[in-house]
């Protein structure tokens, strides 16, 4: 049995106050227990957010430059451990090596690029209306920013919060989801070996009714940023508002991509399967609809169920496709697959769990396809987060982007066409923070923003690039007239 990892709270590693341990074990082989963590609570969090808030100040006054340093040392760090990470991201998460190393080398990037932003910032100056006097701006740190980041990305999601919060000079508490918080304490360690003063990055392990919930309602947070399910992450929100704090929430997607009439099938297909049935359809950006013009909607339906029955599933460290997380979560989208079949959906692939001594103990689904979907059913209104694809079908491009708009997310959206009237007409009318023309749904650049409409997002702040920055200071204007 694994040793309990502690969490990191003031610059030391600590053991929980409950005495309790969190079981993590291989979604591809349930029965092994690869890592345990501390089964926290709020005395745990309450102490955690104490340690930030007595070194946000001295953090704050570090110039940038010193603070990227810090973040650049932390990169190598994590890039001299990247195969080693891999590893631990897809013991705990489940997914595909080839995933999992290039979301743990997305987190070196991350890294990377805050440590140079952290030079650039400061303030502007401005034009002052008399020569006797100098106006210019000074960003400054919001204070203690909590982090609360969901299993899906482990490593990723926690370092595009993590890296802008500390380059623009905020003391941080993180709280990752218990299902694979190993990548987050990694994270936390490499920062610890780069040299980060006690305090400024603390890292509770534990369930988020307990930890997270602690985070968000104490009076020396200043900043809350959640990523997960829309349902939580409302909660958070209105929590998080509620008791003055700035919050931002990015959450579910129910994400489309419209194949015109002009689209080669086959390419459209491949598009198609790699947003949807990539990282085991658990992203929030993964294309879970499909609405395609009638005139190549068979041949889309036969090459998309190619795609899918070509998939080698298995665990993560040798195969196309790695288990879902949890039996909660699989449980989940095999309740979806049959919900669709009552409605009237029809299977075209997959739809159940895969044969094979490798796969039979594990959380394992098939990549799933749908046709005949009408639009008012629940598989292509509600989030599955599973490798599930609703194919619907349609006479007219108009009709295409209605649909594609006709549901409450707005993440990511994209379209597949050699007409470039309809591309441009699809990124003016697509209602998603995300619109991609000629690609996949998932996948996202570091440094643009990244955020959603309507219950994607609460609208209000973006992730990643010097949208990630903003987020975490706030402006002052100064008139010097000395």
């Amino acid at each position: 049995m694994p040793s309990v990892t502690e969490n990191y709270v003031g610059g030391d590693w600590t053991t929980g106050s409950s005495g309790e341990a969190i079981d993590v074990t291989d979604p591809a082989n349930p029965d092994e227990v690869v890592a345990r963590y501390q089964k926290s609570t709020s005395e745990d969090a309450t102490a955690a957010v104490t340690a930030a808030d007595t070194a946000a100040d001295d953090w704050a006054s570090t110039p940038g430059p010193e603070r990227g340093a810090i973040l650049r040392e932390a990169g190598r760090i994590l890039e001299d451990k990247k195969e080693e990470l891999t590893d631990e991201l897809i013991a705990e998460e489940g997914k595909a090596r080839p995933e999992a190393a290039g979301e743990v080398q997305r987190a070196i990037d991350i890294f990377y690029y805050f440590a140079e932003k952290a030079r650039d910032l400061g303030g502007n100056v401005k034009a002052a209306s008399g020569a006797d006097k100098t106006l210019y701006t000074v960003q400054e740190p919001v204070g203690v920013a909590a982090l609360i980041t969901p299993w899906n990305y482990p490593i990723a999601i926690p370092a595009w919060k993590l890296a802008p919060a500390l380059a623009t000079g905020n003391a941080v508490v993180l709280n990752p989801a218990s299902v694979a918080p190993g990548p987050a304490v990694s994270l936390a360690d490499a920062l610890d070996e780069a040299g980060l003063p006690d305090g400024v990055l603390n890292v509770v392990t534990g369930p988020g009714s307990e930890v997270a919930s602690t985070f968000v309602e104490h009076e020396d947070v200043d900043a809350v940023s959640f990523t997960g399910s829309t349902q939580v992450g409302e909660m958070v929100y209105d929590q998080a508002t509620d008791n003055g704090k700035r919050a931002q929430t990015e959450m579910g997607g129910k994400n489309p991509t419209v194949v015109g009439q002009s689209a080669d099938p086959q390419e459209a297909a491949e598009i198609v399967a790699n947003g949807g049935f990539g990282t085991t359809g658990q992203s929030c950006t993964a294309c879970s609809r499909a609405i395609v013009h009638e005139d190549v909607h068979d041949e889309f339906v036969d090459e998309l169920v190619a795609q899918a029955e070509a998939i080698d599933i298995g665990p993560g460290g040798d195969s196309e496709m790695g288990p879902q997380v949890s039996e909660s979560e699989l449980e989940s989208t095999l309740e979806y697959i049959d919900v669709a079949q009552e409605e009237g959906a029809t299977l075209a692939a997959g739809g159940g769990t895969p044969d094979g001594e490798a796969v039979e103990e594990g959380y394992f689904v098939e990549p799933t396809v749908f046709t005949e979907v009408a639009n008012d059913m629940r598989i292509a209104q509600e989030e599955v987060f599973g490798p599930v694809v609703a194919v619907i079908e349609v006479s007219d491009f108009e009709t295409g982007v209605e649909l594609a708009n006709d549901v409450e997310y707005g993440l990511s959206a994209s379209v597949v066409t050699d007409d470039h009237t309809e591309a441009k007409r699809f990124v003016d009318e697509s209602e998603a923070g995300v619109v991609k023309v000629n690609e996949k749904t998932t996948g996202l650049e570091l440094h643009t923003p990244f955020g959603g409409f309507k219950r994607s997002s609460s609208e209000t702040w973006r992730e990643q690039g010097d949208a990630g920055l903003d987020f975490y200071t706030i402006s002052k204007t100064v008139y010097d007239g000395y």
